[in-house]
């Protein structure tokens, strides 16, 4: 049982080590909606992964990440705006994967609703191990770019005057959030992986002074949210993902009063 919640625990808390300084940039740039788009498309990675009866977690990472990139792609060769772009991707992907899953027995339709939801208790020893791997390898990006991601972010005009490449950064940001909804789906859940990369770094952003102590604050509050939730969890048989959510939430709304 122990070992069980402290896999979870610390799977939870190297994913909020990515989701902080990546969500900061969702927040910073109000790409949401791109966020949500791809977590709607890992339904259809997920019920193409069980139509055919193939490991889930592959098949959403590979869906997911075409999808980040494609997204990108049509960005800057498309006249119609992001928001469209992600709207019509992010709906359709949904509906192509719920058609999918009404030709699915009723015993395969079950495993699909353990992919909507995830459960951070059901961490394995090698889920821990690929997480770790994937977490560090996602912050080293995250380090060796993160003065051009930021300067991007405030002025990409500016940027292009500095010689920095706006085109690479712009697609490694996106296939790092990308990458790191493909890591976190199957344990938080395809409905609610996005609150994970929101929810802390909007507590944070009235609260820090400059946009490096806004990513390690929201790396906290994501590190807190997860703890809150384990134990929410644990003590009152809620599941896991909705209740570490719903942590964040209430901080979220308690850091607004006290402001």
């Amino acid at each position: 049982m122990y070992q069980l919640l402290f896999s979870g625990w610390l799977a939870g808390m190297l994913l909020a080590m990515i989701a902080g300084p990546l969500g900061s940039f969702i927040i910073w740039r109000r790409i949401s909606s791109f966020g949500d788009t791809l977590s709607h498309s890992s339904l259809l990675g997920i019920a193409c992964a069980i139509l055919f009866n193939i490991h889930p977690f592959y098949i959403v990472l590979i869906i997911i990440l075409f999808f980040g990139v494609f997204v990108h792609w049509i960005e800057y060769h498309s006249a119609l705006s992001l928001d469209t772009i992600l709207g019509i991707i992010g709906y359709s992907s949904l509906s192509l994967g719920m058609m999918i899953m009404s030709v699915v027995s009723s015993t395969q339709k079950e495993r699909f609703t353990n992919y909507l939801f995830g459960n951070l208790l059901e961490v394995t020893v090698p889920d821990l191990i690929f997480i770790f791997f994937s977490c560090i390898i996602v912050l080293l990006i995250i380090l060796k770019y993160w003065n051009n991601m930021l300067l991007v972010t405030i002025n990409s005009d500016l940027a292009k005057i500095d010689g920095i490449n706006v085109y690479k950064i712009n697609f490694i940001l996106m296939f790092l959030i990308a990458l790191t909804i493909s890591i976190a789906i199957k344990f938080i859940g395809s409905l609610i992986i996005i609150s994970l990369l929101l929810i802390p770094s909007a507590t944070t952003q009235f609260f820090s002074s400059s946009p490096e102590k806004m990513a390690i604050f929201s790396i906290f509050i994501g590190m807190i949210s997860i703890t809150g939730g384990v134990i929410l969890s644990t003590f009152f048989h809620f599941p896991v993902s909705p209740s570490v959510v719903l942590f964040s939430t209430g901080i979220f709304l308690i850091s607004h009063i006290k402001r």
